[in-house]
């Protein structure tokens, strides 16, 4: 009897691990440096068209890499180059559909068909936030804690790590980083750096791969570039918060250090002018001159220094950082302003 039992516990798990191991799709199409490995394994295989995929599989495309992944419900996975998604569980049932989709890094389109009479529950994750889909399309883009949202049909529902959810619809983007709820949705305008954005991403992840990865690979600058003018767009409308969020977004999305010293110049200008938060805002104003001592931003960090400590009560030290400035700038476009100061702390 025992000997029986054991035996049915085994057919069972045999079971188990043979659905488990069922394919949820396979590569219709792919171009260029492809490849996937299992769950539980470190090392990559080539990946070509035809070939099943599973739960549990990573796929990756290469710096030139471009795949397309057709799920059994004919729904469509497109990932463009510098890209990674794990598959992490596929189901459909006579009532349901679920699914789990990480998108590890880089640059995803969902294009999930409508199932009618269908329960649908489908995620695309990252790190740090999660899509909500029912019967849509989408790009998602996945750059370190950053990621950003472009909707084509329907609506998703894209929250960051606290759940709290921000409808993506059609013409869109909502974005986040670090976890935080996504910014409000705004509309994707015509002639606009947003819709270039899109634009280099729709071609990046269409039915066909673009020539070249130039526009695809610069598209977190272009976001990043942006997200510098919405914030300061923000900021003006009273939306200190979200502002504050959008140029950490350009920070996290760039290692440009043009776009990067703007979001801090940025992000202490709205500590020290609306928040009244000097200390936050002379630790932004710091870092452009500890991380990027050679560029033209150096000049207003280093005067915005001064009169943060000018305003701090910190006045000898402000008037070294004074002094600095007419040394290094003799001839700056803040040297009224300084001089003025100067004489003010010197009485």
């Amino acid at each position: 009897m025992r000997n029986v039992f054991l035996i049915v516990h085994l057919l069972l798990f045999l079971l188990a691990q043979a659905a488990f191991a069922l394919p949820v799709g396979k590569v219709t199409r792919a171009k260029g440096s492809v490849s996937f490995r299992k769950n539980g394994t470190a090392s990559y295989k080539a990946l070509s068209p035809g070939q099943e995929v599973g739960e549990g599989n990573w796929v990756k495309a290469g710096k030139d890499g471009w795949v397309e992944l057709t799920l059994s419900d004919n729904s469509r996975f497109t990932i463009a180059n510098n890209s990674e998604l794990e598959i992490s569980a596929f189901t459909v049932g006579k009532e349901k559909r679920e699914g789990s989709f990480n998108l590890v890094q880089g640059k995803l389109r969902a294009s999930v068909v409508k199932l009618a009479g269908k329960q649908t529950d489908i995620r695309v994750k990252s790190g740090t936030a999660v899509a909500g889909v029912k019967g849509t399309e989408f790009l998602m883009l996945a750059q370190g804690p950053a990621n950003v949202f472009f909707g084509n049909e329907g609506t998703v529902a894209v929250s960051g790590s606290a759940g709290e959810s921000e409808p993506l619809p059609a013409d869109t983007m909502t974005q986040n980083t670090r976890g935080y709820r996504p910014v409000a949705a705004v509309k994707v305008e015509t002639d606009t750096p947003l819709a270039k954005a899109k634009s280099a991403f729709e071609q990046a992840t269409g039915t066909v791969p673009p020539a070249e990865w130039a526009d695809s690979d610069n598209l977190p600058n272009i976001i990043a570039r942006w997200d510098i003018n919405h914030g300061h767009y923000l900021a003006d409308g009273g939306r200190y918060d979200e502002a504050l969020h959008v140029f950490q977004i350009a920070l996290d999305l760039t290692t440009l250090p043009d776009i990067r010293s703007d979001a801090r110049l940025e992000r202490g200008a709205v500590y020290g002018r609306f928040l009244k938060h000097p200390e936050a805002a002379l630790a932004e104003y710091l870092l452009v001159l500890e991380e990027y001592p050679r560029i033209p931003q150096m000049e207003t960090a280093l005067y915005s220094v001064g009169q943060t400590l000018y305003e701090m009560g910190k006045l000898d030290l402000a008037k070294a950082r004074f002094r600095q400035y007419l040394k290094e700038y003799p001839d700056g476009k803040h040297r009224n302003s300084v001089e003025t100061l100067l004489r003010l702390l010197e009485r």
